[in-house]
Order: C-alpha cells, then structure tokens, then sequence
C-alpha cells in the first residue's frame, strides 16, 4: 500500500534496520513492559516492539496510516492502535500503570510531547526518542551551552545522546541528520515550577546579556541587592544565563534565594 507522506504532520519514515535496531536495543525493553509509540507511520518500529513487549500503544494522527497499521497487525493481541492528537487528551490505558515511551517524533511535537509527558502525574519511566540531531544535543546541553529547553527537560530528568542517525535512513530524506536520545524522568523537586520556570524564563529574556541584568529587569530586583544574592549562591553577577546549571536555578528558587 502506497502512502504519500503529509508535510505538515512532519513524517519522515525510517526506513533503516540498523538505525531501528539502535533504538530498540537503546530501550531495554522487557517482556513485562508497556510501551507507548508515539506517532508509529508504516511500523517499521512497531514491528520490533510486538515482539518484545507486553503490550504497544500506538497513537498515529494521520487515518491513512491507523487503517494501513490495523491491517498490518491484525494477528497481533498486544497491540492498541489510537486514532488521534498525542497532544490532546485521549484515554491510553497508562495511567495506573509503569509503561515507557519509544517513538520517532514529528520535529513539530518534540518539545510539546516531551513536556507534557515529564509534567503528567504518572510519567514514563523512560523516554527513547528519534529526534532533530540539533534538538538532541540542546536538550543534553551541558553549561555554558544551556538553553531553556535543556533547563526544561533536566529540571525534571537525565538526558543523553545514545547516538546518532544519517538523514539518509529516512524516506523522505529530511533536510537534517537525527539522534537517538534517552530521557528518563527523576524525583520531582520540591519546589513550585511556576516559580522556578519564571526565573529561568526571566534570566534567558535576553541570551546575550548579562544575568543580573535581565533578572533585575524582568523580575523588578534593586540590582545591589540581586548582585549580593547572585554571589551568596556562588554566581557571578557578569554571567549569561546558558552558564548556569540546573542546579544554579534550583539554587536561586529555593528559599533564600530569589
């Protein structure tokens, strides 16, 4: 059956059995687990993941391809196949239940899909993800090379690069070389993320200028008095925002600090 990929829904289907062998051996999947696939195309990674789990979620946006993947995995009993938004509300059977996520991801929903799934109440326990090489190496960005979305990811979980996937192994072939990326959630902090997330959006305002500067702006902070803090915390009041750690942040949201 011939499916002409959508543009706009961001599909690119691999095509490359290495690169699919990657990212099944790169989530350690058990017979006992659950996964949720997240936007599945043609299969070629559900076809793996039938055969090496419990049960496979799959939620595919696009009709062509829920009615080409209902045919394709008719004899299979642990597999639910959902017509629907990943980014909508829909019923997926996870709530109650330990599950992790392994999915090529549209470029469009990277960000949105990841953080919603950090935030829910019951997170994956592991995030396997074919994502944007670029997108991977700011998500696992390290200072001085931190952005707010690699302060939003780490804030709650570790991330890496498990490696990397030429543009070549999919069809179409997109503009850029992908990465396979893990994030695996850790003990939600103890402190409010509005709070936290308001500072970090405060001090990233403007990248190029000087921390003390975009905090005092944005945050309305007498400049002496957040210069004495930002050194009371151990951060130079000269330093830009992508120097910071998570840690920093944390550091600066927490009680007695800003």
């Amino acid at each position: 059956m011939q499916i002409k990929p959508i543009k706009h829904f961001g599909q690119n289907f691999l095509i490359n059995k290495r690169a699919i062998s990657n990212v099944i051996n790169g989530a350690k999947l058990l017979k006992t687990d659950i996964v949720l696939e997240i936007g599945p195309g043609k299969g070629a990674l559900t076809k793996e993941l039938v055969k090496r789990v419990k049960k496979v979620i799959a939620v595919e946006k696009d009709e062509r391809l829920v009615k080409f993947l209902e045919q394709e995995f008719k004899n299979y009993e642990n597999i639910k196949i959902i017509h629907g938004d990943i980014l909508k509300n829909h019923e997926l059977g996870i709530k109650n239940h330990e599950y992790k996520i392994v999915a090529n991801l549209p470029f469009y929903i990277t960000a949105p899909v990841i953080r919603k799934f950090l935030e829910i109440e019951n997170p994956p326990k592991e995030m396997t993800l074919i994502v944007q090489k670029e997108v991977a190496q700011r998500i696992c960005a390290k200072p001085p090379r931190m952005s707010i979305l690699a302060v939003s990811v780490q804030f709650y979980a570790e991330a890496k690069v498990l490696s990397y996937i030429s543009k070549r192994s999919f069809k179409p072939v997109p503009k850029v070389d992908s990465a396979i990326i893990q994030i695996t959630p850790k003990k939600k902090h103890d402190i409010n993320p509005d709070k936290f997330f308001k500072i970090v959006k405060a001090g990233f305002s403007q990248p190029r200028k000087q921390l003390i500067n975009n905090l005092s702006k944005k945050l309305d902070i007498d400049k002496k008095e957040l210069g004495s803090l930002l050194l009371s915390k151990r951060i130079k009041p000269t330093q830009r925002a992508e120097t910071l750690s998570v840690e920093n942040w944390l550091n600066l949201t927490k009680k007695g600090g800003l």
